[in-house]
């Protein structure tokens, strides 16, 4: 199905565009949410007639959301999961948990602008897009841990997952003598002081 598109819509086009899409996407996604309109001659002709306006409109929506996008530099939001030792979340991090955690955090952001290109499902850091506006997007730092003083090492750089198994590595070390037969278990001195 051939439309002509609204506002920007990434990877396919901007305003005025008459692009070809699938009939679903179009029908889906792009016609009820005012994104696109059926390309024929009468919404041509609407289009053109209206097109300073949509423009226009266009233009403020844009001028907002990159006010918007000032209140937004370095901000980061930590997240307390329940995690398993090798840092598998028991779940995922959803969209609607980032809404809550930006809103929270004073932004108004709705879940149809984070970009959320594969799930989250382990601790650690990740940059997340949020797209303010077709032509405006920031990235926010999503800190996912299992405590505060977890988020805070990886916040520092501190790779959690890798210091927790440097120190199991260097915690036990059991003393056995190289002259033992397998499977012969050393014999135990009696400590000074027992009287055996």
């Amino acid at each position: 199905m051939e439309v002509i598109l609204l506002e920007r819509i990434e990877k396919l086009g901007v305003i005025g565009d008459v692009v070809k899409v699938k009939d679903g996407f179009a029908r889906n996604f792009l016609l009820p949410n005012k994104k696109a309109l059926r390309s024929n001659a009468a919404n041509l002709k609407v289009f053109e007639a209206n097109r300073a306006r949509i423009e226009s409109e266009n233009a403020s929506r844009r001028s907002d959301a990159e006010k918007e996008a000032g209140s937004f530099n370095d901000t980061s939001v930590t997240l307390i999961r329940q995690a398993s030792n090798t840092g598998q979340l028991y779940g995922s991090v959803a969209v609607r948990d980032l809404v809550e955690a930006l809103t929270a955090d004073g932004h108004k952001v709705n879940k149809a602008q984070i970009v959320l290109d594969t799930p989250i499902k382990a601790i650690g850091v990740y940059d997340v897009k949020v797209a303010l506006h077709p032509e405006v997007s920031v990235n926010v730092k999503v800190n996912v841990a299992r405590s505060p003083e977890e988020a805070e090492m990886q916040a520092q750089g501190v790779n959690v997952m890798e210091a927790m198994f440097e120190r199991e590595e260097t915690g036990f070390v059991e003393a056995r003598d190289p002259n033992l037969e397998p499977g012969e278990f050393a014999e135990e001195t009696p400590a000074e002081g027992d009287n055996a």
